[in-house]
C-alpha cells in the first residue's frame, strides 16, 4: 500500500450563499466578512498554508469573484503603497499569497451540498490526500502551538487513514452537529464505528460533534460520486465519509484549541471579540475599551 506523507492540496468549499448574513452578503462572500483586519477565508488559507499545503482550491459560485480578488495580484494598490513609501503595508499585502502558493478555483454550478462541492474539486486533487477546510469554522490553535490542520496532518502521517476534527458538544446542541461514536485509538483519537448526522439528543451516540475541518484520502471521491441525495435534497459528506468507514476506515481527531462558529452571529461576535483582545495593534486599547462600557453598563 502507498504511504502518503503530508498534506499538499486544500479545498475551501465556498460557494455558500451566507444567508445568515443578509443584508451583508447580499454583493459580498460570507467568507470575506472580516475578523478584526482579516476575511474568515485568509485565517483557513493561513491554516492550511501552516499545515503545509501549497495549492488552495476554491470552490465557488456566483458572486464569489472577491474571493480571487482577494488572492491575486493588485498591481494599482501594490504600486500605490510603494510610491507611498508604505513598506509595511506593502508587505502585508504580498504576504496574501506566498510565491511557493498556488490558488485554483472551480464552479460548484448548482448548490447540491457539501459532499458535491468536494466532488467538484477532485479534478485538480488527483490521486492524493487532501484537507477540507469551512472558513465558517475559524479554528485558532493553542498559543504558540500548531494550528488544528497542522496537528491532524501529522496525525495523519502516522494513522494513513482519513480523519475528522471533532469537539465535545453540549447535549442539547447534538442537533446542530454530525456526531461520531467509536473506540479509543490513541491520544485524542478515536476510531469511528458509526457517524449519524444531527441526531436529537434522546438518540446522540455521543457528543463527539464534526467540526469544519477534514483530511480525507482520494477513496472518498468515489463513495462520493455514489452517493444519493440526503438530507435536504443535497449530496452529504458525512454519507460518503460514513462509507469509507466500512471500506477502510476512519478517526475522529480532537483537536488542541478553539472554534468559533462564524456561520452564526453569535460566534462571528465572539470571535470578533476575542481576536481584537490578542490583536498586537489595538488589543491593550481595545480591552480598555471594553473594561469602560462593562464599567458604564453596570453604573447605568
Amino acid at each position: 500500500m502507498k504511504k502518503f506523507t503530508g498534506i499538499h492540496k486544500a479545498v475551501f468549499p465556498v460557494a455558500g450563499l451566507g444567508t445568515r448574513f443578509l443584508p451583508a452578503t447580499k454583493a459580498q462572500p460570507k467568507e470575506m466578512l472580516p475578523i478584526v483586519d482579516k476575511p474568515l477565508i485568509q485565517y483557513a488559507v493561513e491554516e492550511a498554508y501552516a499545515a503545509g499545503a501549497r495549492h488552495m482550491i476554491f470552490v465557488t459560485g456566483r458572486n464569489k469573484r472577491a474571493i480571487e480578488d482577494h488572492f491575486d495580484t493588485a498591481y494599482e494598490l501594490e504600486n500605490e503603497l510603494e510610491a507611498g513609501g508604505k513598506t509595511q503595508l506593502l508587505e502585508l499585502v504580498r504576504s496574501l499569497a506566498p510565491a511557493d502558493m498556488v490558488c485554483s478555483y472551480v464552479r460548484q454550478p448548482r448548490t447540491l451540498g457539501l459532499g458535491h462541492a468536494v466532488l467538484c474539486a477532485q479534478p485538480l486533487v488527483g490521486d492524493e490526500p487532501f484537507a477540507v477546510l469551512l472558513a465558517d469554522d475559524l479554528m485558532c490553535g493553542p498559543a504558540g502551538d500548531q494550528g488544528v490542520l497542522a496537528q491532524m496532518v501529522r496525525v495523519f502521517e502516522s494513522a494513513q487513514a482519513s480523519l475528522i476534527a471533532v469537539q465535545e458538544v453540549p447535549l442539547e446542541h447534538t442537533r446542530r452537529y454530525g456526531i461520531v461514536a467509536g473506540s479509543p485509538a490513541g491520544e485524542r483519537l478515536i476510531r469511528i464505528d458509526r457517524m449519524v448526522e444531527k441526531p436529537s439528543p434522546e438518540s446522540a451516540p455521543s457528543r463527539m460533534g464534526v467540526a469544519g475541518r477534514y483530511v480525507l484520502t482520494p477513496s472518498v471521491f468515489d463513495h462520493i460520486r455514489r452517493q444519493e441525495r440526503g438530507a435536504g435534497g443535497e449530496i452529504q459528506l458525512t454519507d460518503a465519509i460514513a462509507k469509507l468507514i466500512e471500506s477502510e476506515g476512519v478517526y475522529a481527531y480532537q483537536y488542541a484549541g478553539k472554534r468559533y462558529d462564524c456561520g452564526s452571529k453569535e460566534g462571528f461576535l465572539e470571535a470578533t471579540v476575542e481576536l481584537a483582545l490578542r490583536h498586537p495593534e489595538v488589543g491593550e486599547r481595545f480591552a480598555a475599551y471594553l473594561k469602560s462600557v462593562s464599567g458604564d453598563a453596570g453604573r447605568g
